[in-house]
C-alpha cells in the first residue's frame, strides 16, 4: 500500500532539501504547511502544482539522485582520506571506470577504479532497478585548490569539482598574540567638510590614518557594493545591485585624475547653482542618495565624455582591467540598459530579459559611463585597501546574504536563483510576524551545478582587500528561511544548502587570501552551526545587547577568545539609546510594540542593566554612577577590551552618546530614515573630541596588557 500523498510531499520535500518542520525561538515545532511545501518545491523545480503530482514528482527526483554516478561537488578536506560516493545499477556493481583529475595548477592524474573494490555502503530499489552506492578513494595528497574529476562509465561521462580545502580558515594558528581593536562607522554616515553631504572612499582613507595614529588595527564598515539609490528602492546596504562591483556613489570626484584637464567639469563644480546645491548636502541630517548622486553624475559624465574622446594611457589601463574583469563590461551593459528601458529587468523584451544584449539596446555613452565609474571606484578602493595595509591596519568588510531582485547579479544568473521566493526569518519575539528580507535565496543544487562559480567570484571580490569579513547571516551557511510569494512571513519553510561544501570554500578562500572569517551568528542560531564554526575556525561576534538578553539567569556570558566584540550593531540602537530605553519608545511609536509588550521591553531591560552593571562593580570598571550613561559606556568599553576577544569593535558614534539608530529593522521609508543618517560631527569635529582620544588611548592599553595576561 503506497503512502498516503501529504506523506510522500514530506519524503519529495526531503530530496529537494526542504525542512517540513524546525523549531521556533520559543522551542515549539512549527509544521509545514501543505500549501508552502507545495510552492517552494515549484520555485525549486519539482514537477508540482498539487498533492495529485507528488507521486509523479517523488519518482522524477528520486531518479534523478540516482542516476547521478557522482555528486556536483566533492569535498577533499587536508588530513583527511579523500573518497568519494559513487553511485551504480547494482548490474553495474563490479564494474570498471576510467577516472581523469584534473589539478588546478594544470597537472593531471588518470587511473582505473574496479567497482568490485569499492566499500559497499547503500542499496536501494528504484524504479524496479536495483542500485548500490559504494566508495571511491581518491589520489592522496591532493594541493589545495579546485580540481575537476571526469569519470567514464561504458561511454557515459560524469564531471564533479574537487574542493581540496584545509579545514580551517585563516588564523587559527596566530593564537591569542594578535588580540586588536578597530572603529565601525558606515562610510554613507562618515562625512568630512570637503565631501559632499556623505562619506566617500578618501574619508575611509583620512579614518584608516586616524586610527592608526590612534594604534588602532581595524576598520570596519557596512557593505560598499553598489545600490539602487532611487526613492522605491532603497538605499540598504544589504540589497547590493550586484557583489561583484564596488559602489560609485563612494567616489571622490575631486580624486579623478581627468578632472585636472577637464574644463566643462571644472567650470560645473565652480558654478554657483551647483555649490549652493552641494552646501544643501552637506547641511542636511540626512543623506540624499539621489541627490548627490544626480550631482556626481552630471561631472562624472562630463569626465567621462573627456576620457573616451581620445586614446591614451588611462584608456589602455581601462582597457586592461575590463580584460581582467569582463564582468564589468557585463556589468555597464546591463545598468545601461536599465536606463533605456527604465522598468525592472524581470518585464523586459524576453532576449535581453534572458542575458542577451546588443548595442541597440542601450546607449553607448551610458555603457561608457558605467564602465568608467567601475574603473573608478576600483582604483580609489584599491587605495583605501593599500592605505590600510600600509598603516598595519585591516580593512573587516561585510558580505551580504543576499541581492537585490532587480539588480545585476539576479538578471545575469537568474538561473541560480529560486523564483517566486524571499529570504526572511520566522516569528520570534521581537519581530511577531516574521521578517520578510526581499531578495531571492540560492538555488542549493544550481549553484553546485556550476561549481560555485557566482560564490566564489562574490568571495574573492571582497578578499582581495579584506583584511576580516563578516558573513552576514552565517546561518544561511547552512539553511535559509524560503517565504513563498504571496504568503505571509510565518508560512515559510527552510531550504537546506551543502554546507561542507560552502565551508570548503570560504576555508580555502580565506587561507589563500590570508583574511579571517567571521560570522554572523547573533540571534537564533542552531547549535549545529556554532559547531561548524568552531570546526572551521570562524570567528563568532559577541555583541553585549544580545549576550544580555540571551539568558539573565546566568549574566553576562563570557567572551570567548575566537570572537568580535562589540557592544551593538548596525540594526541595533546606539549604546546611549539602549541604556536609556529611548529605542522602546521608538518601537512603540511605529507599532513594533504594543502598550504590553513595551512594558515587558522595559521590565527586562532593567534586568539587564542590573547584570550588567554587576558585572562592571565585580570587575571594578565602573567609575561612576550608574545613572551616568558616559561612565557605563567606557566601563563596557573596559569590559570588552580587557577580555580575551579577538578583536574588539568600537562604534565611534557610541563615543559622543548618539541616540539614533542607522536601521530598524521591518520599518519603511515612512516609519523611519533606514541606512540615510549622517553621523552627528564631521570628521574633523568628532577627532578633536577629548572623550575619544582618552577612550581610545584607554582601549588601546587595556587591548595590550589583555595580551600579555
Amino acid at each position: 500500500m503506497s503512502p498516503p500523498s501529504s506523506v510522500r510531499l514530506r519524503q519529495l520535500a526531503r530530496l529537494y532539501g526542504v525542512q517540513t518542520a524546525y523549531y521556533d525561538v520559543n522551542r515549539h515545532r512549527q509544521q509545514a504547511s501543505e500549501e508552502s511545501l507545495l510552492a517552494v518545491l515549484h520555485s525549486l523545480g519539482a514537477s508540482v502544482a498539487s498533492l495529485q503530482d507528488v507521486l509523479s514528482a517523488w519518482r522524477e527526483r528520486k531518479q534523478a539522485l540516482w542516476q547521478r554516478v557522482m555528486e556536483p561537488v566533492i569535498v577533499a578536506w587536508t588530513g583527511e582520506l579523500p573518497l568519494v560516493v559513487v553511485r551504480l545499477p547494482h548490474s553495474k556493481a563490479n564494474t570498471v571506470m576510467n577516472c581523469h583529475l584534473k589539478l588546478e595548477n594544470g597537472e593531471e592524474k588518470q587511473w582505473q577504479w574496479f567497482g568490485s573494490e569499492g566499500k559497499l555502503l547503500e542499496t536501494d530499489d528504484v524504479e524496479g532497478t536495483r542500485h548500490v552506492v559504494k566508495q571511491m578513494r581518491l589520489p592522496d595528497g591532493l594541493p589545495l585548490g579546485y580540481h575537476r574529476l571526469t569519470v567514464e562509465l561504458r561511454g557515459r561521462q560524469e564531471e564533479s569539482l574537487v574542493i581540496s580545502a584545509p579545514v580551517k580558515a585563516y588564523g587559527s594558528s596566530t593564537g591569542l598574540r594578535e588580540r586588536q581593536w578597530g572603529v565601525f562607522i558606515p562610510l554613507y554616515a562618515l562625512h568630512s567638510q570637503r565631501s559632499w553631504g556623505a562619506g566617500d572612499y578618501s574619508d575611509l582613507i583620512e579614518l584608516t590614518e586616524w586610527t592608526a595614529d590612534m594604534r588602532g588595527q581595524v576598520i570596519a564598515t557596512l557593505p560598499l557594493l553598489p545600490t539602487f539609490v532611487d526613492n522605491i528602492s532603497g538605499p540598504s546596504p544589504y540589497l547590493p545591485v550586484s557583489r561583484l562591483l564596488w559602489n560609485e556613489f563612494f567616489l571622490d570626484i575631486n580624486r579623478v585624475p581627468e578632472l585636472q584637464d577637464c574644463p566643462p567639469a571644472q567650470a560645473l563644480l565652480k558654478s554657483a547653482p551647483f555649490r549652493d546645491d552641494i552646501g544643501v548636502l552637506r547641511n542636511s541630517a540626512l543623506v540624499d542618495y539621489q541627490r548627490q548622486m544626480v550631482l556626481k553624475r552630471k561631472v562624472l559624465e562630463d569626465l567621462s565624455r573627456h576620457f573616451f574622446r581620445e586614446e591614451s594611457r588611462r584608456r589602455e589601463n581601462l582597457q586592461q582591467f575590463i580584460e581582467d574583469n569582463p564582468v564589468v563590461e557585463d556589468y555597464a551593459r546591463f545598468r545601461a540598459t536599465c536606463e533605456k528601458q527604465d522598468i525592472s529587468w524581470q518585464s523586459w523584451p524576453q532576449l535581453i530579459r534572458e542575458g542577451l544584449l546588443r548595442e541597440g539596446d542601450y546607449d553607448k555613452n551610458d555603457r561608457r559611463y558605467h564602465l568608467y565609474v567601475q574603473w573608478l571606484a576600483h582604483q580609489q578602493m584599491t587605495d583605501v585597501s593599500d592605505t590600510a595595509r600600509g598603516r598595519g591596519l585591516q580593512l573587516y568588510l561585510d558580505l551580504p546574504v543576499g541581492v537585490h531582485p532587480d539588480g545585476y547579479d539576479a538578471w545575469r544568473e537568474h538561473e541560480i536563483f529560486v523564483p517566486d521566493a524571499s529570504v526572511g526569518a520566522p516569528p520570534d519575539t521581537v519581530f511577531l510576524k516574521g521578517q520578510n528580507w526581499a531578495f531571492q535565496p540560492l538555488h542549493p543544487e544550481r549553484i553546485r551545478e556550476q561549481g560555485y562559480r557566482y560564490v566564489i567570484a562574490c568571495l574573492r571580490h571582497h578578499l582581495q582587500h579584506a583584511g576580516i569579513l563578516r558573513v552576514d547571516h552565517v546561518m544561511g551557511l547552512h539553511r535559509l528561511f524560503c517565504i513563498p510569494n504571496g504568503m505571509e512571513s510565518r508560512h515559510g519553510v527552510y531550504l537546506r544548502y551543502r554546507a561542507e561544501e560552502l565551508y570548503a570554500i570560504l576555508a580555502l578562500e580565506s587561507q589563500r587570501h590570508k583574511a579571517i572569517i567571521v560570522g554572523e551568528d547573533l540571534g537564533t542560531v542552531p547549535s549545529y552551526v556554532r559547531l561548524a564554526m568552531r570546526r572551521h575556525d570562524f570567528q563568532r561576534m559577541y555583541v553585549v545587547h544580545y549576550e544580555l538578553a540571551s539568558d539573565l539567569q546566568k549574566g553576562v556570558p563570557p567572551i570567548s577568545s575566537k570572537s568580535v566584540a562589540s557592544l551593538n550593531t548596525h540594526d541595533m540602537p546606539p549604546f546611549a539609546a539602549f541604556w536609556q530605553g529611548l529605542d522602546i519608545e521608538e518601537r512603540r511609536r511605529i507599532g513594533l510594540l504594543d502598550k504590553k509588550g513595551a512594558k515587558e521591553e522595559k521590565a527586562r531591560l532593567q534586568s539587564m542593566k542590573k547584570a550588567l552593571i554587576a558585572l562592571l562593580r565585580d570587575r571594578d570598571w565602573l567609575q561612576g554612577a550608574e545613572n551616568d550613561t558616559s561612565a557605563v559606556l567606557r566601563g563596557c568599553l573596559s569590559f570588552l577590551a580587557a577580555s580575551r576577544a579577538r578583536t574588539v569593535l568600537i562604534n565611534l558614534e557610541d563615543l559622543w552618546l548618539e541616540t539614533e539608530p542607522h536601521n530598524i529593522p521591518s520599518t519603511r521609508e515612512e516609519e523611519y530614515p533606514n541606512w540615510r543618517r549622517r553621523a552627528q560631527y564631521t570628521f574633523e569635529q568628532f577627532c578633536q573630541l577629548p572623550q575619544m582620544a582618552d577612550t581610545l588611548q584607554k582601549v588601546n592599553k587595556l587591548r595590550k596588557q589583555s595580551k600579555e595576561s
